[in-house]
Formats: C-alpha cells, sequence, structure tokens
C-alpha cells in the first residue's frame, strides 16, 4: 500500500504531523461523548439531552469546517491547523479552571470542541497537495486515519474521569495538544504548489456545480455514520446492556478502532479498483449492518460484532471519498475539504441526536438506526446514478491518471 515511489512523491514529515493533528483534535472532538455516562449521571440529563450533549460538538466542527476551509485557501493550512489547535487548547484549560458543572457550561464547552472536529479541513488539504492524483487514496486515507482518536477518548476518559473527576479531564487532555501543537510547528510544512486564494463569487460558483452537492451527501452518510456512533456508543452500551463506562468506553474503543484503521485500507482499494465501485459496496454493507442493529441484538458479543462490520465498511467509505474528492477538485480542495467536512459533521449530529430522540420517545434506538441505514441506501442510488458521467467526463480535471 505504501511503496517507495510513494514516499518519495511527497512529504513524509507533514503527512505524520497531519495526522498527529487530526488525531488528537478527534480525540477531544468526542470528548463529550466518551465522558457522557458519567456527565448524564452527575446532571440528571434525560435521553435527548444526552444525545444533543454529544452532537453539539458534531454540529459545531461541521459549521467550523467550512470557516477553516475559507482559511486554508487564505492564509494556508499550517497557520490555520496552528490556530485552530490554541483555541482548542484554551477551551479546554478555561472549562478545567472554571470546573464547569452544568449542562450551558457542558453544552458551550461542546461549541469550542467543534473547533477540534474542525481540524478535517486543514489535515487532509495540508498532506493531499504534497501528493499527485495517483496517491490522493494512500495519502489521505493515511491522514484521514487520525479519527482514530476517538479510540484514545473511549478507552482513557472514563477511567481518569473516575480517577479525578470529568471535570479534570479537561485539564488532563490539554497535555498531549500542547505536545502536538509543538511537534505540528516543528515538522508540518505548506505544499510548494498552494493555489492562489479565490474570490467570494469563486467560493459560492462551487455550489452551482452538482458533484460538489454529490460529494457533500455522500460524506455525510460515510462519516456522518462513523462519527455519530462514535459518539453516541459509550452511552448506547451502558443504556442496552447495563455495562459501567470504563468498560462501555472499552467495546466503544474496539468498533472506532476499526472504522479507523480501515479508512487507509479504503483509499488505498479506490487507488486500486476506483473510488465508486469501493464506495457503493461499503454502502450496502453498511446499511445491513445498521439495520440488523436495530432489531437489537441478545449480547454486547454480537452488538460489537455487527458494529464492527458495519462502521468498517463506514470508515472505508471514508477513505474511498477522499480518493474521488482531489480528482475532481484539486485546485478547491480547500473548500471542498470545508464543505464535504461539514456536511460529514451534520450527518453525525444527525445520527447522534436522533438516537436520543429515539429513545426517549420509543425507549428503543431503532428507528434512528433504520433511518440512517435507509439514507445509506439512497446514497447508494445516488452513487449509481452518477457513476457514468464521473466516468466518462472527469477526465478534463486531470483525473486520467487515477482509477474513478
Amino acid at each position: 500500500m505504501i511503496s517507495r515511489d510513494f514516499l518519495k512523491s511527497g512529504h513524509t514529515p507533514t503527512l505524520f504531523s497531519s495526522f498527529l493533528y487530526f488525531d488528537m483534535s478527534f480525540m477531544v472532538w468526542v470528548l463529550l461523548g466518551a465522558l457522557g455516562v458519567q456527565i448524564a449521571k452527575t446532571l440528571g440529563l434525560t435521553p435527548a439531552e444526552k444525545g444533543f450533549m454529544v452532537a453539539v460538538p458534531i454540529l459545531s466542527g461541521a459549521v467550523l469546517r467550512v470557516v477553516n476551509g475559507v482559511l486554508v485557501d487564505r492564509i494556508g493550512p499550517k497557520k490555520t491547523g496552528a490556530l485552530a489547535q490554541l483555541i482548542v487548547i484554551a477551551g479546554l484549560l478555561a472549562a478545567w479552571l472554571m470546573h464547569i458543572n452544568n449542562y450551558g457550561g457542558v453544552l458551550a464547552l461542546g461549541v469550542v470542541l467543534g473547533m477540534a472536529g474542525a481540524s478535517f479541513a486543514v489535515a487532509l488539504p495540508l498532506a493531499s497537495r504534497w501528493y499527485p492524483p495517483k496517491y490522493q487514496g494512500v495519502a489521505l486515507g493515511i491522514a484521514g486515519a487520525g479519527n482514530s482518536g476517538t479510540v484514545l477518548a473511549s478507552l482513557f476518559a472514563p477511567t481518569l474521569a473516575k480517577m479525578f473527576g470529568w471535570t479534570s479531564v479537561f485539564g488532563l487532555v490539554a497535555i498531549p495538544l500542547i505536545i502536538t501543537f509543538a511537534i505540528y510547528m516543528l515538522l508540518a510544512k505548506d505544499a510548494p504548489d498552494q493555489p492562489p486564494a479565490k474570490t467570494t463569487a469563486q467560493y459560492l460558483s462551487i455550489f452551482k456545480q452538482p458533484d460538489a452537492w454529490w460529494f457533500m451527501f455522500f460524506y455525510g452518510v460515510t462519516f456522518g455514520g462513523f462519527v455519530g456512533l462514535s459518539s453516541s456508543l459509550n452511552i448506547y452500551f451502558n443504556s442496552e446492556y447495563g455495562i459501567d463506562p470504563i468498560h462501555a468506553g472499552f467495546f466503544t474503543a474496539a468498533c472506532v478502532f476499526v472504522g479507523s484503521l480501515v479508512r487507509p485500507i479504503g483509499g488505498a482499494l479506490a487507488d486500486r479498483i476506483g473510488g465508486i465501485r469501493t464506495l457503493s459496496v461499503m454502502y450496502m454493507v453498511a446499511a445491513a449492518g445498521l439495520a440488523v442493529l436495530s432489531f437489537g441484538m441478545p449480547t454486547i458479543w454480537t452488538a460489537v460484532g455487527v458494529l464492527i462490520v458495519g462502521m468498517g465498511a463506514l470508515g472505508m467509505g471514508n477513505g474511498a471519498v477522499f480518493q474521488l474528492v482531489p480528482q475532481r477538485f484539486r485546485n478547491e480542495m480547500g473548500i471542498m475539504t470545508g464543505l464535504v467536512g461539514m456536511c460529514g459533521g451534520i450527518g453525525g449530529f444527525y445520527l447522534a441526536a436522533s438516537l436520543g430522540l429515539a429513545k426517549q420517545a420509543t425507549g428503543s434506538y431503532q428507528i434512528g438506526l433504520l433511518g440512517f441505514a435507509a439514507l445509506a441506501l439512497v446514497a447508494l442510488g445516488g452513487l449509481s446514478y452518477v457513476k457514468k458521467r464521473w466516468r466518462t467526463t472527469w477526465h478534463v480535471f486531470g483525473a486520467a491518471d487515477a482509477k474513478i
């Protein structure tokens, strides 16, 4: 998957720092989900309030991805990433020092943590611009595998909260973020062929292109499903199987780890057999997994098995989408990463919030899970609709040397 030619074609220190920045950012982006059971117990939250709490950082991140996408095109990926990291570190330290202990304060922190989720719009262009079209799937798969940071949150945050209290976790997680910031500033470097900043009219022209809307929808399903589940599974396992927050975190980490691990594989597979073919299969598998899960698994082990398959498909789908985006919008990667990432966040907000609402209204998560499975099938239909046009017209965008 990673050949000698691949290593020679780009800038490995930047690729590594992009991954590390993305990884640590995702760790704190889903922090409220990892701490959700303990926060909800302290504050006495309803299922709907729990769902909204873990969904707020996702929605905030969705909006801020557009902001970061514009900044990437204006001031470059490295400066944008540095600014974003400082904002997140400051927000976490403020929450720790103020010892927030109410629902409003937690939601306010969730808005700030959205900037961590917006790292997507920085890390991917930072890495992508160093690599030619034929290696976009691998490069963006490696950088995008930083969503494995959600594993770290699930593994360690509940245990730290039990030891020191959940408000102290906000201060503790700032430590690896500060170290990451120093590494990022030392290793990351903007690619020499940065495209010129665009005018407002040029940004708005993106919305006139149907392909942009398709990509926003496709990623809204793949990444939305992944991050929505990543933020909700601690609460899901605790609610459905009655296990404590620490063990719920372990099971969540296992599911998220698989979804993160296979993202580069999805990108590499898309490089080999084509992004459209790869993505089509992933939608079918993800829809089947969510549908099966919605009927309730008899044990937590069977639930984890189904989730691993479903989240693995969503993770590979993420890699496949971003094997395609740079081929079609190479010169607009900053704003496109922001827009596509925004819709991924909106998809995650919808899933996390709908799961909480479904649980409160019906006593079951089934309606929320089936609704998202249906979205995956709609995305599959949309991909089947556009694939012939994409394969016959994209050569004009310089995608002739990569598989579509």
